[in-house]
C-alpha cells in the first residue's frame, strides 16, 4: 500500500473543501475503498475520515424520510419505518453482502461503490475504468457476471450495488455539499453516468461533492419485491436482481415501479418498461413484452449472454408474484 496522508473531518464543509483534488478520497465504512488501496487500484494521497460527522440519523422529512450518509446498511434495514414503508430498500440491503459488512457499509458509501469487474481489479488488465485509453479486457474475456444494458466500446463494467436499485425504484434524491459550500440535491436517477467513451467518470459528484443524505420521497402504495439471482445463496453480487412495487387496483396494475440490478452500467429503470404495464391485467404476454421491452437494447459479450434469457425468466415471475401477493 502506498503512504497517504490522513485527515478527520470537523464539518462537512470543511471536509468538502480539503477534498476538491481527485487524489483525495473521503473514507467511511472504507469496505470498498481499503481493497482498492490493497491492491493499488486506488492510490489517493490523503484520505479525509467523515466518520466522525453528524449524519448518522434518520429522520422524518415531510412525507418521506431523510437518511444521514453515515447510516450503517445494517442500521437502515432494521429501522421500522423502512421495514414498513420502505420494504423493497431493506429486502435489497439484507440481500447485499454480509452481515459484516452491512454493520460497516454507510449509505453515502454504499451509492459510489464501485465495480467488481475483475478487469478493473487485476491491475494488469487493460481497463479504461482504471486506466482510461487502455482498453477494455471485459469485452472480449471472461464476462460472465458483466453488464448487458448501457455498455459501450470502451467499458461494460456491472454498477454492484443493490440498494442503489432500490433507490431508484424509489425515486430517492441524494443531498450533497460541494467544496465551495453550496449544497444541491441530485436525483438519483442523475447520479450514475453511462460509461460512454469515459468509464472513469462514474458520478456526476463534483471533485469534492460530498454526499450528505439521501431523501426517500413518500412511501409507495402496493406490494414490495426485491429479487436477487446469484450464484449463490449470500456474499454475491447479483446476476440479475429487480427491485419491484406494484400497486393492484380492480384486477390490474395501476401503478408498477421497477429498476435492474446486475445488468447495467448503472443502476437501471425503464419507465418505458413500467408504462407497458400500467393499467393492465396480469398474464404472461404482457409480461412477455415488458421484458421484451427492457431487452430490446440489450447486447451479450459471450460468458454473459445468458443473461439475456435469464431476464427473460425471471422478470414474469417476480411481476406475477407482485400482482398475485409474492414474499
Amino acid at each position: 500500500m502506498k503512504t497517504f496522508d490522513y485527515q478527520r473531518a470537523t464539518s462537512a464543509a470543511q471536509a468538502a473543501s480539503v477534498a476538491a483534488d481527485a487524489a483525495t478520497k473521503f473514507i467511511a465504512g472504507g469496505t470498498n475503498l481499503l481493497d482498492l488501496m490493497k491492491l493499488q487500484v486506488e492510490t489517493p494521497s490523503r484520505l479525509v475520515d467523515i466518520t466522525r460527522l453528524p449524519l448518522k440519523t434518520i429522520e422524518a422529512d415531510g412525507e418521506g424520510l431523510r437518511i444521514g450518509a453515515l447510516v450503517t446498511n445494517s442500521d437502515l434495514a432494521a429501522d421500522e419505518r423502512i421495514r414498513r414503508d420502505y420494504a423493497v430498500l431493506a429486502r435489497a440491503l439484507l440481500s447485499g453482502a454480509s452481515g459484516q459488512l452491512r454493520n460497516k457499509a454507510t449509505t453515502g458509501g454504499n451509492l459510489l461503490q464501485r465495480t467488481r469487474c475483475g478487469y478493473f481489479y487485476e491491475t494488469s488488465a487493460r481497463c479504461n475504468k482504471r486506466e482510461p485509453g487502455s482498453g477494455c479486457d471485459g469485452r472480449g474475456g471472461f464476462n460472465r457476471i458483466l453488464a448487458i444494458l448501457g455498455t459501450s466500446e470502451h467499458c461494460i463494467a456491472t454498477h454492484p450495488s443493490d440498494m442503489a436499485v432500490a433507490m431508484r425504484a424509489l425515486d430517492a434524491e441524494v443531498l450533497t455539499i460541494k467544496a465551495d459550500g453550496t449544497e444541491r440535491r441530485i436525483p438519483i436517477a442523475d447520479l450514475h453516468r453511462l460509461p460512454g467513451d469515459a468509464p472513469h467518470i462514474e458520478t456526476n459528484l463534483e471533485p469534492g461533492e460530498l454526499i450528505t443524505a439521501i431523501r426517500l420521497p413518500k412511501p409507495l402504495e402496493g406490494r414490495h419485491l426485491y429479487r436477487k439471482v446469484r450464484d449463490r445463496a449470500s456474499y454475491a453480487f447479483a446476476l440479475f436482481s429487480v427491485a419491484a412495487v406494484v400497486r393492484m387496483d380492480a384486477g390490474r396494475m395501476a401503478d408498477v415501479r421497477l429498476a435492474f440490478g446486475g445488468i447495467g452500467t448503472v443502476p437501471w429503470r425503464s419507465k418505458s418498461v413500467e408504462e407497458v404495464l400500467i393499467g393492465e391485467e396480469p398474464g404472461e404476454v404482457v409480461f412477455a413484452r415488458a421484458a421484451d421491452l427492457l431487452l430490446s437494447d440489450a447486447q451479450g459479450y459471450g460468458n454473459n449472454d445468458f443473461k439475456i434469457d435469464l431476464v427473460r425468466r425471471t422478470l414474469p415471475a417476480v411481476l406475477a408474484d407482485a400482482a398475485q401477493g409474492g414474499v
